[in-house]
């Protein structure tokens, strides 16, 4: 633990990890995480404790990053697509209207159009 947090690891890559932290102790990762919790939890303190972030939080941290800006892409091409969608029903309405009097149906009963969705708010 002292090497890898002094970056002079021996038997590892010195990567802040559970892993970097097993092969430096010449065990396997699974004896850390299942027996020896309580220093694979020593060691992730001591990570952060010398103002450093352990690379599996890191690597966290730029997924969820990557996963926020796609999730905020998304919602407004939903956005985009929902105006869209408005559009091409209030087409197909007034198509209908124009398809009926050219067939000089004017006077055909029909059920009142609706739109299928009230129109977003301006600006939400």
């Amino acid at each position: 633990m002292d090497r890898l947090l002094a970056g002079i690891p021996l038997r590892s890559d010195g990567a802040l990890t559970v892993l970097a932290l097993a092969a430096e102790a010449d065990v396997k990762r699974h004896v850390l995480t299942h027996r020896h919790t309580d220093l694979k939890d020593e060691f992730y303190a001591r990570v952060r404790a010398q103002g450093q972030v352990p690379d599996s939080e890191r690597k966290l941290g730029e997924e969820l990053k990557k996963t926020k800006e796609r999730l905020a892409e998304l919602v407004e091409e939903n956005k985009r697509q929902q105006v869209e969608i408005e559009m091409f029903a209030r087409v197909v309405n007034v198509l209908t209207v124009e398809n009926d009097q050219l067939r000089g149906r004017p006077g055909r009963k029909r059920t009142p159009l609706v739109a299928l969705r009230p129109a977003p708010e301006p600006g939400s």
